[in-house]
């Protein structure tokens, strides 16, 4: 009932329906003249033939004519009165059977269809909303944070500006509120002024629309948009956006820094004050074929291994853990630290010969991005790409289909040292993976992916390591809302605070077995401002200290279970 009454309120309220129910009844009082003029001229003709009816015959005999019923219970005798018949026949079958029909279905019907599906489709947010998150669009970052946020208790609404879309998302189960992107008033209506976030990922002029119509009505809301092209950046800094990123961008360089040959051993990953996490590929270094223990890494360098990476799944650290060519380390220490990890096991391009390259498929955004990220390192590399006006004037570029075996070979791929797969389908990338690790068992192959379910895909196909763009841009954005508390720094992994108080304190890192219980490593703890990183396992915690700790998402879950429940 309550859903009903809305639908008419939606419905009569509205200006346009006001119209159409007004010229639907001229049309009705047309109809019922017509009905009563030839009801008037039924008597008239009858009584002409000798016959006289009640008014009420006229009327039931002017409708079964122009119904095309007909029953044939009162029928004329005269010419004239046949001829009579057939013009309200006629008149009948254009009037009720042509016009009425159409009439009411553009006028009502379909209107009242439109109120429906609007009043269905959310305008508006309660007015004690806060603290919520505003996306403009479903892409699959938005997918990757709508389902992170559901861990942190951050609500979420999507602002659509077509409604069958925002219908179809509604019926999906997404929480959508239907609106027009340049209306001040939409974004009263999500209660802009409460959110914690609004973050723009549609196409760069409307992410300026919507970051230019939200500062004109408030000004502290923190706006993220992803700019698509360079020149955007100043124009988003002009219209009030408060974080810009270059996803595209930010990924091609991550996977073109993860190359083997790139100077720097171990990647960043995060940083806060002197603690640094970082990861490291094995493949190629003195630590592949080595169990963590027989590596001494921490006797080396000081620093400590949290866990590794092995095609996609992550493992707490052990000293029997088994490195292969495929593991990637997760490091946590200082910079001087990781400058000793790079020195004892580091791979240099010194150990490549200077004909052995980079290869990259696809020279869009992504690929175009590595390339630089290679050009920083002098690593030499090569660019496939179908588009002739990408691959026109630059002797880096190789125009053809990368999954064609002679434009793979032309490209270089039996001397190449790492291969890059950058296209924007994931599909295609699966593809070539599999096709790339046929050519060449040996070769290191890096891949991007689009969605994250597609990430085991990869590794399954053969990649040593997948970058999801989703979860980089995910995680990016999550680590704006709460820096101190929890951050995504890779997919799955968390670094998280938590004090040591009763449950922990009095008791050393190996007494308590966090690790082993939980799977989550103790960083560094924050003991009276003092940072210590790597601490002393064998040493007791104190009540007042705060542990850095590091994990997947479960592990984090499992030890605020059993140590905060």
């Amino acid at each position: 009932m309550k859903y009903t009454i809305s639908q008419l309120t939606y419905f009569l309220g509205n200006k346009t329906t006001k119209g159409n129910i007004f010229l639907l009844l001229r049309f009705f009082l047309v109809l019922i003249f017509i009905v009563t003029v030839y009801s008037i001229i039924f008597h008239i003709l009858m009584l002409f033939e000798g016959k006289e009816f009640s008014w009420i015959t006229g009327f039931y005999w002017t409708l079964t004519v122009m119904s095309t019923l007909g029953f044939g219970d009162i029928t004329f005798t005269s010419d004239i009165g046949l001829i009579f018949s057939i013009i309200v026949l006629l008149t009948g079958i254009v009037y009720l059977l042509v016009m009425l029909p159409f009439t009411f279905i553009q006028f009502f019907y379909a209107p009242w269809l439109e109120a429906q599906s609007k009043a269905r489709t959310p305008r508006e947010l309660p007015e004690d909303t806060k603290n919520h998150i505003i996306f403009t669009n479903l892409d699959p970052i938005t997918e990757n944070l709508i389902k992170k946020f559901g861990s942190y208790k951050y609500d979420y609404v999507i602002l659509v500006d077509e409604l069958q879309k925002a219908l179809e998302l509604h019926d999906l189960g997404y929480k959508t509120v239907f609106g027009d992107y340049g209306d001040p008033e939409t974004y009263n209506r999500l209660r802009v002024q409460n959110a914690a976030l609004v973050v723009a990922t549609n196409d760069d002029m409307i992410n300026t629309s919507i970051a230019f119509t939200i500062r004109d009505i408030c000004k502290k809301v923190p706006i993220v948009t992803n700019a698509n092209e360079d020149h955007s950046l100043d124009i988003f800094k002009f219209v009030g956006s408060t974080h810009i990123f270059q996803f595209t961008k930010m990924l091609g360089k991550s996977l073109g820094r993860r190359t083997l040959g790139v100077h720097m051993g171990a990647n960043i990953l995060w940083q806060r004050e002197k603690l640094l996490i970082a990861e490291a590929p094995a493949m190629r270094t003195a630590l592949e074929g080595k169990t963590l223990a027989e590596t001494r890494v921490r006797e080396k360098t000081g620093i400590t291994v949290i866990g590794v990476w092995e095609r996609g799944n992550f493992e707490s650290a052990h000293p029997h853990t088994m490195i292969t060519s495929s593991t990637v380390l997760v490091l946590a220490g200082s910079a001087e630290q990781l400058k000793k990890f790079d020195k004892h096991f580091a791979i240099s391009c010194e150990n490549f010969s200077s004909d052995s390259q980079v290869l990259i498929l696809g020279g869009g955004r992504v690929g175009k991005a590595a390339a630089e990220a290679l050009d920083e390192q002098k690593i030499p590399y090569k660019i496939v790409e179908k588009s002739h006006t990408v691959t026109k004037n630059s002797a880096n570029y190789i125009q053809g289909n990368a999954a064609d075996i002679g434009i793979l070979h032309k490209a270089g791929i039996m001397n190449a040292r790492s291969v890059i797969i950058t296209t924007h389908n994931d599909d295609m990338n699966i593809y070539l993976t599999i096709y790339c690790r046929q050519l060449r068992p040996d070769v290191q192959i890096i891949s991007r992916a689009n969605s994250e379910r597609t990430v085991s895909k990869l590794h399954r196909a053969g990649a040593d390591l997948v970058m999801s763009y989703a979860t980089m841009a995910a995680n990016s954005i999550i680590n704006l809302l709460n820096q101190e508390q929890v951050l995504m720094i890779v997919e799955g992994l968390s670094i998280f605070r938590a004090s040591a108080q009763h449950s922990l304190a009095g008791k050393s890192l190996t007494e308590n077995q966090i690790r082993e219980v939980t799977g989550c490593s103790v960083v560094a703890i924050t003991r009276e401002g003092n940072q210590i990183l790597n601490p002393d396992p064998f040493s007791p915690l104190e009540e007042n200290d705060e542990l850095i700790l590091i994990g997947t998402v479960e592990a984090e879950k499992l030890f605020m279970k059993k140590y905060f429940s």
